[in-house]
């Protein structure tokens, strides 16, 4: 598929401005430019889609576009490999220019100084060997190598021992960026051996704030309910919501509403979510295996109902504990959805609140082998209502 028609691809960021949240990551990567003290190696950790291999490409530029732009270099030799005119104000900025011939080879994959390597697939020890011969040899015109190393955990224990050699005594010219989801299986001796950057996942907001920026370049007229319902769809990764984006535009065209996000992915109407809440709010336990009832005969997606349900407790609990937290909550959720869950505050007491969540994210966590998918919600709500509810 080309990348016109991937909107995560499309959209990938070009410069450390363009990327949405991940500020701490950012401002330690530009101090390290502004200040010229650039580690030979990187481990950036964090869940998918959170950005580690975009701002691992902006960052191979930034180091070698700094190079270009430093005061002490030959005026005449950044001209040649700059153009004032194709850059104008963008020098100005933090690196990368994204304007000069180096960072064009770059974003084009046109250099020979940048190499990108997918572990999972090059996780054997000769692969090793060939990446260390490699790095071994000058860059063909830039200042730095610049090997980013996709998946890093999925290498063998012989290769990360025969990785950790050139850790130890690095080329100057040489940076490496390696990428995971899951640093616990890389080495200590390794993981020492860099500086560790921790990615978080994204939250809400971010997310929301992503979507509606990229709808609007794309032309899309999209209400703010489908916007929230696919940040949460996301679960944080920037990536998820831009497919699930795509998705919805594919079924609805330029038009999305909340109802078309709901019917594409299972996520359960508002009135399942709130007739339950209404019903252990209100500790009417008959109501509440109504309710759970009801629900197991719908074609819903039990788990996305489970997340949504606490997600709107936690909300509730932090209104009830923080009421600063009901301002915040505003432009975490849509405007119906807010209103509701502000008009159960008081229902329910702080502890009982606490019971909830312990209860829903305990089934939440334990992968339950039943034949009926609704069994792990019936038997979390009737736990609740053993010890909060009440019959009618």
């Amino acid at each position: 598929m080309k990348d016109e028609f991937v909107l995560y691809r499309k959209y990938r960021p070009q410069h450390f401005d363009d990327v949405f949240g991940q500020e701490h990551i950012i401002h330690v990567l530009e101090n390290a430019l502004s200040q010229h003290r650039i580690a030979h190696a990187y481990l950036f950790s964090g869940p998918r889609g959170s950005g580690k291999t975009s701002i691992a490409r902006i960052f191979a530029r930034a180091v070698n576009c700094a190079v270009l732009t430093r005061p002490e270099n030959d005026s005449s030799k950044r001209a040649s490999r700059r153009s004032n005119s194709e850059v104008g104000n963008k020098s100005e900025k933090t690196p990368p220019c994204n304007a000069c011939d180096m960072c064009k080879e770059f974003i084009l994959g046109q250099t020979l100084d940048l190499i990108e390597i997918d572990a999972a697939s090059n996780r054997g020890i000769e692969e090793v060997r060939a990446l260390r011969e490699g790095a071994l040899t000058l860059p063909s015109h830039s200042a730095y190598k610049v090997y980013i190393i996709d998946e890093m955990h999925m290498m063998t224990t012989p290769a990360f021992n025969a990785f950790l050699k050139i850790l130890e005594e690095p080329p100057a010219h040489v940076i490496f960026i390696m990428a995971t989801t899951e640093p616990e299986k890389i080495p200590e001796t390794i993981i020492s051996r860099t500086q560790h950057l921790r990615f978080h996942a994204l939250p809400e907001p971010i997310v929301t704030k992503a979507l509606a920026h990229v709808a609007k370049k794309e032309g899309l007229t999209i209400d703010n309910e489908a916007i929230s319902l696919l940040s949460f769809l996301s679960e944080g990764s920037l990536r998820d919501a831009l497919n699930l984006l795509l998705q919805a535009q594919g079924v609805s065209g330029k038009a999305i509403t909340a109802n078309t996000v709901r019917d594409i992915f299972g996520i359960p109407a508002r009135e399942l979510i709130e007739g339950l809440m209404d019903s252990i709010c209100s500790k009417q336990s008959e109501s509440a295996a109504r309710a759970v009832s009801h629900i197991g005969q719908t074609s819903i997606s039990h788990d996305i109902f489970l997340r949504q349900l606490i997600r709107n407790f936690r909300f509730l609990l932090l209104a009830t504990l923080d009421p600063k937290f009901s301002e915040d909550m505003k432009g975490l959720i849509g405007s119906v959805e807010y209103d509701y869950i502000m008009g159960k505050k008081g229902a329910l007491t702080s502890e009982e609140l606490r019971t909830i969540l312990a209860t829903f994210l305990y089934t939440a966590n334990v992968h339950y082998q039943s034949p009926y998918p609704s069994l792990p919600l019936e038997l979390a709500v009737s736990k609740i209502m053993s010890v909060i509810g009440r019959t009618a």
